[in-house]
């Protein structure tokens, strides 16, 4: 039996155990899967314990995507790259960190390669999706209310021409190709649009559809939901904690499936 938790605050509305116990019980692999609320005061406890219970790994959630770095003996150059991880894996050797939200980031945004691409919100997922621009040759703009973590966003990806906008010019990035949102939940709702060229990806999905997404749909624009990008990289995560290889097509569609019911849509 392996035992994995999804630890972040607040934590109740969290489709991970249901993802990855599904996934498990299809490949055989007697597993628990379960949620903890913790916060960043509780985290180093939560870790210890964890490791020291016999967990096989660990997958966060906010607050704990950066604070969990200190911990990992080991973090993945790409994650130490974006200062983020996601993803904790106990081997005998001691722990690695990952972010495979950055990995799930790569193949969802794949389509937009070498496009026009705005962000919105500079935290831990937006670093994600700019560390997974990298290397594409995509004009990047990123949204932001603070000056603050420039420098960290700048560090996601050397090699991107980042421009920096105040968050009050909504309406001047309609022409993009897609627009991702990585605010919290209620972050958005004020921001209103009359037309759009751009599509959109919100990376939440509770509560969705988002007032913004509504409003993308409305528009006949192509919408990516938050529950796409918790599949991806559930993917990656059942991969690593349970060691065996499968058909990720088919347990993409078998999760977006439970996924979908689960939020009743």
């Amino acid at each position: 039996m392996i035992k994995m938790a999804v630890a972040g605050s607040p934590i109740g509305h969290s489709l991970s155990p249901l993802l990855h116990n599904h996934a498990y019980e299809i490949l055989g692999v007697k597993a628990e899967f379960t949620s903890e609320e913790v916060t960043e005061l509780t985290f180093p406890d939560f870790y210890y314990r964890s490791r020291d219970a016999g967990f096989r790994g660990l997958a966060l959630t906010m607050p704990l995507k950066e604070i969990a770095i200190g911990f990992a003996d080991r973090v993945d150059p790409v994650a130490k790259q974006i200062a983020s991880i996601n993803t904790i894996i106990f081997e005998s050797t001691g722990s690695i960190g990952v972010s495979t939200d950055l990995l799930a980031f790569k193949n969802l945004l794949a389509p937009y390669f070498g496009k026009r691409v705005a962000i919105l919100g500079a935290g831990g997922t937006a670093r994600a999706a700019i560390g997974a621009l990298r290397g594409t040759n995509t004009q990047v703009s990123i949204l932001t209310r603070s000056m603050n973590r420039h420098d960290q966003l700048h560090a996601a990806a050397d090699d991107l021409d980042l421009e920096f906008l105040d968050w009050h010019t909504f309406e001047d990035i309609q022409d993009r190709d897609l627009i991702i949102s990585t605010t919290p939940a209620g972050a958005t709702d004020g921001l209103s649009i009359i037309s759009s060229k751009a599509d959109f990806f919100e990376v939440i999905y509770h509560p969705w559809p988002t007032e913004l997404a509504k409003r993308y749909q409305n528009l006949g624009r192509n919408v990516i939901g938050g529950l796409a990008l918790l599949v991806e990289q559930a993917l990656f995560q059942i991969q690593y904690f349970s060691g065996v290889k499968f058909d990720q097509e088919s347990m993409r569609n078998e999760l977006m499936k439970v996924g979908r019911a689960a939020i009743g849509r």
